[in-house]
């Protein structure tokens, strides 16, 4: 490692230069990192944890320079890049006119309302979806690998299923009260899938398209692909309304240009809100830096917030950079706040922290084994934030910074899942072999309700459990095959 630092502007500067490999490659990476607000709120960012299932580590410094020059790294915003834009009229991808989807749209489920029987303890179902294109990604859960699935819950009770195919598609189906696919799923172009959310008019997929990365020159190291991650709002029937790119690459920047925001080959994945008007996207994000002749890439969170009528991005909603270097970000939506909330897991101060400005929810290390889970509102007030240290989950209760409260449930696990059942309570989920282990928690105290549970799917490290309004949850998991995803639902609790 070599290591240099100096003052500029009164901005303590430090770079660090790491080998890192991946696979049969080796790849020099450098991290250029600025304290921008003070010394307690952006301090020095430390040496990236070593890499998971033989990956580099969410939150890695980007590729950045071993050749000498002036750099500044990108500090966190209050406005999004479409700020500049108050009327919607230009995106920051330049492009919001739809593009036609591949297959037809399918048929709705008969009927709109789900009676899904609850019971005195938790139960769980298990339907073996068969799919008529194969699933992609199947026994790969790195940060870098394409998120095979998701799930979105319909005001009705039905469900939303969307995944990667083999053939490098997203496609996205509709499944009945039983969990069963219903007419024919829509073909979306896009290699890589975040997440999917509904509403009573459709729902948000949040997907990864190929992008341009251009000539740069970079300073050093690799950083491609330069990829573009998208919104696309679907009617009740699946067909496309609208496609909002919310990296901000057009013809005229490309991913090495300065100043622009790209999807690249780590630590990409992203989740969605919505707030009854609008979505928000929160996603990681490689952040390109002049530095003289050539470019550094950085690493960095970015939240943009696009309206679901009209696709448009909301001025002075999200943030161009949040956390950085960040992984596993999470977001919800709060009613009494009328606002986002989000959480990342950061190398700045190596904590669970609120972004914008920086927040400590968690203090912790920089050790490889610090993850973000997700993010739940509490039955009262604040929130819980699932997260996992030491291969030990834990929560915290917070409500603007740090946690008043931890529990210690007794989940051996780096990647807790958290999900609200029901009205007053959570479930929260890990893998554990082939299978995954549940405990409902009062989402009050956070204290353990009854039996564990074990659900006979296997776990995702990146792959979100979904509530129902009739207080089920659902996952995506594994199927029998490579033909089918198998549905884990959790009934409701009477």
């Amino acid at each position: 490692m070599r290591n240099s630092s100096k003052t500029r502007g009164g901005r303590r500067v430090s770079r660090r230069i790491w080998a890192v490999s991946l696979g049969a490659v080796l790849i020099a990476v450098a991290g250029t990192t600025v304290a921008v607000q003070s010394a307690s709120a952006r301090g020095r960012h430390h040496p990236r944890p070593t890499a998971h299932h033989g990956q580099p580590r969410p939150g890695t410094p980007a590729p950045t320079t071993t050749t000498p020059g002036t750099t500044t790294e990108p500090t966190a915003s209050a406005e999004p890049s479409a700020s500049a834009d108050p009327t919607g009229t230009t995106d920051p991808g330049g492009t919001t006119s739809p593009v036609a989807t591949t297959s037809a749209p399918s048929t709705a489920p008969a009927g709109d309302t789900c009676a899904r029987k609850g019971s005195a303890a938790a139960e769980v179902k298990i339907t073996d979806v068969k799919l008529p294109v194969n699933v992609k990604g199947y026994g790969q859960e790195s940060d870098t690998e394409v998120l095979p699935m998701a799930i979105a819950s319909s005001p009705g009770g039905t469900s939303w299923l969307a995944w990667v195919g083999t053939d490098e598609k997203v496609h996205l189906g509709q499944l009945d009260c039983d969990d069963e696919l219903v007419g024919t799923p829509v073909t979306y172009d896009g290699f890589d899938l975040q997440d999917v959310q509904a509403d009573s008019k459709g729902g948000v997929l949040l997907i990864t398209r190929k992008g341009d990365c251009g000539t740069g020159p970079l300073c050093g190291g690799e950083s491609s692909p330069c990829n573009t991650m998208h919104m696309i709002r679907f009617d009740t029937s699946g067909a496309q309304v609208w496609d909002q790119q919310v990296t901000n690459l057009t013809d005229s920047r490309q991913g090495y240009s300065d100043g622009a925001r790209f999807v690249w080959w780590y630590q990409h994945h992203g989740r969605l809100a919505y707030d009854g008007e609008n979505y928000a996207a929160y996603f990681g994000v490689a952040i390109t830096v002049k530095n003289g002749s050539c470019v550094d890439i950085h690493e960095g969170d970015r939240m943009q917030v696009v309206n679901a009528t009209t696709g448009k991005p909301v001025a002075g909603k999200g943030f161009e950079v949040g956390c950085s270097h960040a992984w596993t970000s999470r977001i919800a939506y709060d009613p009494t706040k009328k606002d986002f909330v989000t959480t990342c897991a950061t190398d700045n101060s190596c904590r669970i922290a609120q972004p914008d400005p920086y927040r400590t929810v968690a203090a912790s290390t920089c050790d490889g084994t610090l993850f973000n889970g997700d993010l739940v509102l509490s039955k009262d007030s604040g929130y819980w934030n699932a997260w996992s240290q030491g291969g030990t989950a834990r929560l915290a209760h917070f409500t603007t910074g740090a946690a008043d409260k931890t529990v210690t449930p007794g989940a051996s696990t780096q990647h807790p899942h958290l999900v609200p059942y029901g009205a007053d309570r959570m479930l929260l989920t890990w893998g554990s072999g082939s299978s995954t282990q549940a405990k409902v928690l009062d989402r009050s105290t956070g204290a353990t309700v009854g039996a564990a549970l074990t659900i006979d799917v296997k776990d995702h490290n990146y792959t979100a459990y979904k509530d129902y309004a009739d207080g089920s949850v659902a996952y995506p998991a594994e199927g029998s095959t490579n033909g089918s995803i198998k549905v884990a639902r959790v009934m409701p609790l009477s």
